[in-house]
């Protein structure tokens, strides 16, 4: 019996319809971009210091160091000194050479932030520095904790309820819950939507990712899941950045990178289910009337009726028409050792990928620019790994990024902390292999599975990569 790619390859390749489904999914992947990397500026640390009594509170840099030094304790950093952030004197020094230091005590008042780069952040709002400076990269564990929960759930949704369900319903959560987040009173209902916004912005992604997959052909595929995906993913990462250096504001920045999400609407009406998926589930019609009109877009006759009311329990693998459940992922001895090893790579790419994206407020220089850079390297990664991808075996090609990046960033260890410049073009490379090993990874993950668990495989990898996410953040704030 001929497989569903030999039945469909009447509709031809890069057709109007194809390239409708390409834009509009990789459309869809836009605030994936910016949703989670959102947190380098919602939550970045601006300079500060405990608020000072008798209406002393000016920044470092307002006033004189004599001044300051008889109102703030002087701490060793590194090389050299700075003010204390969580500490101050609890009675004005008289003489800051007198040997008589007065009494210390935490910053009781408060704190005083500098406004220069940032009007408010989620750090400035609820004062998460000192003994609650945890709470700045917890808050971002929260979110990749809803994308765990996401990744269980998630895929099995869409695996029995559809992939454009998943898809849409994943979207609409999120938008619905980013502009609740904007009310929030406290920190912890902060977090509490951040989680479930993380649970909607894995669900759509990989709804998206899967359904792509099943909705074009091979070269269309390779295509859609290396430029389009990642390039619109990329898209979305660079439009953080510049929103971020005009809004200084984290409610307002919040607000403006949700609302165009609003948008997305009127793609269900564009978008079609997966008929790979519909004829596991018996749907026969409704495959045929998809590929009926999906002829009828690219201009093609339909040749009839392609499948019968038995198409979907004739092939052993792709119809199978029993229940399945993430056993059917480590049963069998093939499938038990392909997801151990995924589960793996896609746990150490995740730590490299969001560790060094999120580590880019401690970079040298400015942080937009950055932040940018970062992004804009990752349309130039799509590339490569496209190119990759059609011209090397999917190991070797994922072996190679691996040491790419592992390499490169071995070698910051040894660059002298005075050449800022050359570390943080390593660290860009670094981050560039990073990326390039998480695009190849799910397009190498979704081919090794077959199509009734290829949504719950995609779902587990990328809740093993959870793991990784979830402590990635404190990589970052251990180089504040």
């Amino acid at each position: 019996m001929q497989s569903y790619d030999e039945a469909t390859a009447f509709l031809g390749e890069w057709g109007p319809y194809q390239r409708t489904i390409f834009f509009f999914l990789s459309l869809t992947v836009v605030p994936n971009g910016y949703t989670v990397l959102s947190m380098v500026f919602l939550a970045d640390i601006p300079q500060h210091h405990c608020r000072l009594p008798n209406s002393s509170n000016v920044m470092i840099g307002e006033t004189s160091f004599l001044n300051l030094s008889l109102l703030l304790p002087v701490e060793e950093v590194g090389d050299g000194q700075m003010y204390s952030k969580c500490t101050r004197y609890k009675t004005e020094m008289k003489d800051s050479l007198n040997d008589t230091m007065p009494e210390i005590e935490p910053c009781i008042d408060g704190w005083v932030y500098n406004t220069d780069r940032y009007i408010s952040t989620i750090v400035t709002e609820w004062d998460l520095v000192c003994d609650n400076g945890w709470k700045g990269p917890f808050t971002t564990s929260i979110f990749f904790l809803g994308v765990l929960c996401g990744s269980i759930i998630s895929g099995q949704l869409s695996d029995r309820y559809g992939r454009k369900v998943v898809l849409f319903g994943g979207v609409a959560l999120q938008t619905i819950l980013s502009l609740i987040q904007l009310t929030s009173q406290s920190w912890e209902m902060f977090c509490v939507l951040y989680f479930f916004g993380g649970v909607g912005d894995i669900a759509h992604y990989v709804a998206a990712f899967v359904l792509g997959t099943e909705l074009l052909r091979k070269s269309e595929r390779i295509a859609y899941t290396s430029l389009g995906v990642c390039t619109f993913y990329a898209f979305g990462y660079m439009l953080l950045p510049l929103c971020a250096y005009y809004i200084r504001d984290w409610r307002m920045l919040l607000l403006t990178l949700t609302l165009p999400e609003i948008l997305y609407v009127p793609l269900w009406l564009y978008v079609p289910e997966s008929p790979r998926w519909l004829l596991t589930q018996s749907r026969v019609e409704q495959a045929e009337a998809i590929l009926k009109d999906a002829a009828r877009k690219n201009g093609i006759t339909y040749p009839g009726p392609i499948f019968d009311t038995t198409y979907s329990r004739m092939d052993p693998v792709d119809r199978n028409r029993h229940e399945h459940n993430y056993l059917d992922l480590i049963i069998r001895a093939d499938k038990r050792n392909v997801t151990i090893l995924s589960f793996f790579l896609w746990m150490i790419g995740s730590i490299g990928y969001y560790g060094l994206s999120l580590n880019t407020p401690n970079m040298h220089g400015d942080p937009y620019i950055n932040c940018f850079i970062s992004a804009a390297s990752e349309l130039l990664v799509s590339v490569i790994v496209w190119w990759l991808m059609r011209a090397s075996p999917r190991r070797i090609t994922t072996a190679s990024m691996f040491i790419l990046s592992g390499g490169v960033l071995l070698l910051v260890k040894f660059v002298p902390s005075t050449l800022q410049i050359v570390i943080t073009l390593l660290l860009i490379i670094g981050k560039s292999g990073a990326t390039a090993v998480y695009t190849i990874i799910y397009i190498f993950t979704s081919e090794l599975y077959p199509t009734v668990v290829r949504n719950m495989g995609l779902g587990a990898c990328s809740m093993a990569s959870r793991i990784g996410s979830i402590i990635s953040p404190y990589f970052a704030y251990l180089g504040k």
